[in-house]
């Protein structure tokens, strides 16, 4: 067999398959890309015997698991393991800790499925303890330029383009905005930590050490950037891009219409998913009356209100170019003009996305010089 001694760096650089044999109340707070979860004990199990532990000890609780998981139900999980360790014989198994139900994983499986799979020591704990590393040695030893820009201007655009780009909305699965949510749901907390650092670690194994990202709040909808990084990102030096109105006026309509629609269609159907769309986009609008007050809510919900009625009767989304129009130059232009005077002494650089893109590839060569 493997070794169970895995090199975590070449786990996650390889996106090496791995199975998760902890509860799915365990796997559901925090796990990893791609991981699969065959649980040795199921969450009623686990608290039977957790309790077990707590008031009889560990060789109780050891035997009412043996107990609970038993006949057909062993066999359909060793069965399940048996399976995937067969589809990834590279592969490695988990529980939290890479003690005890990381064991009985590996010896049934080898008893009664002959097959030796290498488990990983320290488990779930030791993997994240390991990326939260990466990425509190990255804030310390790299260096980190921001894209700022009015709403629609094309930051993650930039990004995309870029060798070294963070894409903190893409991992949090929001566009950071009133208006950012997606058709899916965010990851939770710690799964968006995990693939940021994942992400920050294949890419310094790429001997990048200066790292572009998009200028965010500390919440991305409702994901929170890691506080180191988060705090670097307040001192560090902005490139600041420009795009004119209409350009702006056309990705947002893309980005918040047709392709939100797209999303939601995909995903429920295209009766369901266009009334989920459509409300969706009115949700997004109410969540921020207060800061546009009431006589300009009411009135953009009414051009919203016909775009919306006319996309659904033809599909047309020209109309919905009006709230949009009228949320830029009455909301977020001002907001964001006031902010970039805030920030007018870190600005190094000012230019379209053609101009923000080459100075930036231009700036990673020379950090690397």
């Amino acid at each position: 067999m493997r070794d169970n001694s895995a090199d975590l760096r070449e786990i996650f650089l390889n996106d090496v398959p791995m199975m998760d044999v902890r509860a799915p109340v365990e796997f559901t707070k925090g796990a990893f890309r791609d991981v699969i979860n065959l649980p040795l004990m199921n969450d009623v199990e686990r608290q039977k015997v957790g309790t077990s532990y707590k008031q009889d000890g560990q060789q109780a609780a050891i035997e009412l698991g043996h107990t609970l998981v038993s006949g057909d139900v062993k066999q359909a999980r060793i069965e399940a393991w048996a399976d995937f360790a067969r589809r990834h014989p590279e592969g490695f198994l988990y529980c939290f800790r890479g003690g005890l139900r990381s064991q009985i994983t590996q010896q049934w499986l080898k008893s009664e499925a002959g097959i030796e799979y290498p488990r990983i020591i320290g488990g779930y704990k030791a993997m994240r303890s390991f990326l939260i590393e990466v990425t509190d040695q990255a804030v310390a030893e790299c260096d980190f330029v921001v894209i700022g820009g009015l709403t629609g201007s094309g930051k993650t655009e930039v990004l995309q383009a870029l060798d070294n780009g963070l894409d903190l909305e893409g991992h949090a699965n929001h566009r950071g905005s009133s208006f950012g949510k997606h058709a899916t749901p965010q990851p939770g907390q710690i799964d968006f930590e995990n693939l940021l650092a994942v992400d920050i670690l294949k890419k310094r194994a790429r001997h990048l050490n200066q790292f572009v990202v998009e200028d965010e709040g500390r919440i991305v909808g409702s994901r929170a950037v890691p506080l180191e990084l988060y705090r670097t990102m307040q001192d560090a030096p902005l490139v600041w891009l420009e795009d004119s109105f209409e350009g702006r006026v056309e990705r947002i309509l893309k980005d918040y219409v047709t392709d939100l629609c797209a999303e939601f269609v995909a995903v429920q159907g295209v009766e369901t998913g266009f009334a989920a769309y459509a409300e969706r986009l009115k949700q997004s609008l109410s969540s921020i009356v207060r800061r546009l007050g009431g006589e300009r809510y009411q009135r953009l919900a009414a051009i919203m209100d016909r775009a919306l009625a006319e996309q659904a009767r033809s599909g047309a989304v020209e109309l919905h170019r009006g709230w949009i129009s009228g949320m830029l130059s009455e909301y977020y232009d001002p907001m964001y003009s006031f902010q970039r005077d805030s920030k007018n002494p870190r600005i190094e650089f000012a230019g379209d996305q053609r101009a923000v893109v080459e100075y930036l590839k231009q700036r990673s060569v020379n950090s690397c010089d």
